[in-house]
């Protein structure tokens, strides 16, 4: 392989963006000493709107365009992503050239008092940015109030600290990476919560056919996340649904050759929820997530998906 003497790194500039960015530059210069890694930082759309829920902001990439046409631009030769923010379509010119071992998937309540999602009171505030979240709250407790919250962790605590709401629900992937995962109240089971697709894995994406630095992150490959993550990415794909839509998705590599993955599509007010799995072969990742967006759509979620796509663009 071709000796590269520089590596710059594009990453978001909020402080978790960075910490993912940080961690893949360790990771990276343990195995190339002899390269220097940098890290560049991008304002992307969603960084910039944050005052307007994410499902109202609409269009896709809102947080990878800008990232992206940085590379494309070959400003940085490989960018850092959530797994979970990047659209379905990957730009042409463009290609995902590493899954890394993916943290905790599942979603985590962090309320006032401690109190577990369960034993929450009556009418009890909670705040979340997504719209998977919020159905899947109010399918199990239709009598708590959801509303839209945006902002950084810091910003998210301050809120229940100020009584403004009683709780909030994020990934525990995300408070792992800031070393605060002891302020989790309750660990939302998947039965009640499937994760968004991809959370708590990171994606890293190059130029197609840079064969120098596709080696290079090639490294950072986990085997298990990268079936799990390429399974629910086309079931995603196959709803043409992108992040900001209710469709859950967790699948888990099942050894020694097959994944099993499980998906759900519900109505905003929880009333209606449509949830099933299937497993396979591990090398069938993708045609199963396929096969099961199939079966989701048939049973019923094609409609809420339309009908939250038409409300939303009006």
């Amino acid at each position: 392989m071709d000796t590269v003497k520089k590596v710059v790194i594009g990453s978001r500039g909020s402080k978790l963006a960075l910490i993912q960015a940080n961690w893949v530059k360790t990771e990276l210069e343990a195995r190339y000493p002899e390269t220097e890694f940098v890290i560049e930082k991008i304002k992307t759309t969603g960084d910039k709107i944050t005052d307007v829920p994410l499902a109202k902001i609409g269009g896709v990439g809102l947080f990878t365009k800008e990232l992206e046409n940085a590379l494309l631009d070959k400003k940085v030769d490989l960018v850092v992503h959530s797994a979970k923010d990047i659209q379905t379509e990957i730009p042409e010119g463009l290609t995902l050239g590493a899954y890394t071992e993916r943290k905790d998937p599942h979603d985590v309540l962090i309320s006032k008092d401690n109190v577990s999602l369960r034993d929450l009171p009556k009418n009890t505030k909670i705040g979340t940015s997504s719209l998977r979240r919020r159905s899947q709250i109010l399918a199990y407790r239709k009598d708590l109030e959801v509303v839209d919250i945006r902002g950084n962790l810091d910003t998210r605590l301050q809120k229940i600290e100020s009584g403004e709401l009683d709780a909030i629900v994020i990934a525990m992937a995300g408070l792992l990476r800031f070393g605060q995962s002891d302020k989790v109240s309750d660990v939302i089971p998947y039965d009640i919560m499937l994760p968004a697709v991809g959370q708590g894995a990171l994606c890293i994406e190059i130029r197609d056919g840079d064969l120098v630095i596709e080696k290079i992150v090639s490294t950072l490959n986990h085997y298990d996340t990268r079936y799990a993550v390429k399974a629910e990415r086309a079931l995603l794909a196959k709803l043409q649904g992108g992040c900001q839509v209710p469709i859950g998705a967790y699948a888990e590599v099942l050894y020694p050759v097959n994944i099993k993955i499980e998906g759900v599509i519900c109505s905003l007010d929880g009333t209606t929820i449509y949830r099933d799995a299937v497993i396979g072969k591990v090398d069938d990742c993708e045609i199963l997530g396929e096969e099961l967006a199939n079966k989701l759509s048939g049973m019923g979620g094609y409609h809420i998906l339309r009908e939250i796509r038409d409300s939303l663009a009006g």
